[in-house]
């Protein structure tokens, strides 16, 4: 063996830096996070840890990251792809099967018109209006939709999006589910007066589960109002974020669809052109963690784990979940962001207005429905 071979064989092991570094710079983020998040102030504004995880990465990520970036970009790439899914897994325990039958047929109706109108409009609107990328305009789309960051981060590996865009999606959540915090009880005092909904803290508490965004914020706008409405709100809530699963398994079907469909038209531009070759596009991307989810919501339904084994495990969950939006925000640059310009915020801003007024609507047919 010569010397530059020897050089290579001793070399080579290094050149695969571990995820020790990475894991622990996220971790760290993680840790303040959730520690900022108990401050009084911050959690009756609704900021929760999730939220103040992306925004201390982000400062990290921008203010002298790139020196330890060689270091530290595994375990941050582990953190925002691995720990993310199972993040999303074990947030089944907060859920179970019985929360659907505290809200009734009419909760789960109005969750489920509220997150398909949603949705569909965030299609129509973002890529044929706004003119945004189809990625940024589906995690927008998921954000509001459903329940906030967490769906924008489950969101992410269906539609395998750039950092970036899934940074511009958390933030239009942060915007406008910040905001909702404060003008959810003013909408309430208004309906007292012109009663276009039900005058009840249950009517207030399941409009507000199903159309603001996170549950920390869903908890701020009902809480203001009453204890009762508070409870219901996050039920209703709790059943919108259930639907999270058979959604990512729908638009993994939708996003297959539309990758065949873009290669049968190159393929036949290719036939045309004499050059064409097989492909192996618009396969089916099964977001496995998805079943995992339903399937710990399931074991979880039948109070088979101890509450005090359930609470750790959601306290692991917390932070695996924080780690994945510090490892997110490491990764944005805030000159990507920039680039997005004020579209995403505009779509968004529309999305906030049909949540409101499309929701009231939907909330109102249903409930009079159901009387």
């Amino acid at each position: 063996m010569n010397t530059s071979t020897l050089a290579s064989a001793v070399t080579t092991p290094k050149t695969r830096p571990p995820l020790l570094a990475g894991l622990a710079l996220s971790g760290l983020i993680a840790a303040a996070a959730i520690a900022a998040a108990r401050i009084g102030w911050l959690q009756a504004h609704g900021f929760s840890a999730l939220t103040l995880a992306i925004v201390i990465g982000m400062l990290v990520g921008n203010l002298g990251y790139r020196h330890i970036a060689p270091a530290c970009a595994p375990g941050v790439n582990f953190s925002k792809q691995n720990l993310l899914r199972l993040g999303i897994i074990l947030y089944g325990f907060r859920l179970t099967f019985q929360d659907i039958g505290h809200v009734g047929l009419s909760g789960v109706l109005i969750d489920a018109l509220v997150l398909c109108s949603t949705f569909g409009m965030a299609l129509l609107l973002g890529t044929r209006v706004f003119k945004l990328d189809r990625n940024t305009a589906m995690l927008i789309g998921a954000g509001s939709s459903i329940c906030g960051a967490a769906a924008v981060m489950a969101t992410e590996p269906v539609l395998r999006a750039h950092p970036a865009q899934v940074t511009v999606a958390v933030a239009t959540v942060v915007v406008f589910g910040s905001l909702a915090i404060f003008l959810y009880p003013l909408l309430y005092q208004l309906n007292l007066h012109w009663q276009f909904l039900a005058a009840s803290p249950l009517a207030y508490g399941i409009f507000t589960g199903s159309t603001v965004h996170e549950v920390a914020q869903v908890v701020a706008a009902a809480r203001a109002v009453s204890p009762d409405a508070a409870n219901t709100a996050v039920i209703a809530k709790m059943v919108r974020v259930m639907m999270l699963a058979p959604f990512l398994m729908l638009l993994s079907a939708y996003v297959a669809k539309n990758v065949a469909k873009n290669a049968a038209k190159k393929s036949a531009g290719a036939v045309n052109s004499g050059s064409a070759k097989p492909s192996g596009a618009g396969r089916l991307a099964i977001p496995w963690f998805a079943f995992g989810f339903v399937a710990v919501v399931a074991l979880n339904s039948l109070a088979a784990l101890p509450s005090a084994l359930v609470a750790h495990v959601n306290d692991a969950d917390n932070v695996l979940l924080a780690m994945a939006m510090a490892a997110l925000g490491i990764s944005t640059h805030f000159s990507s962001i920039r680039t997005a310009g004020i579209k995403p915020l505009l779509f968004a801003a529309c999305l906030f207005g049909w949540l409101i007024v499309g929701g009231a609507m939907i909330n109102n047919l249903v409930l009079r429905l159901f009387a």
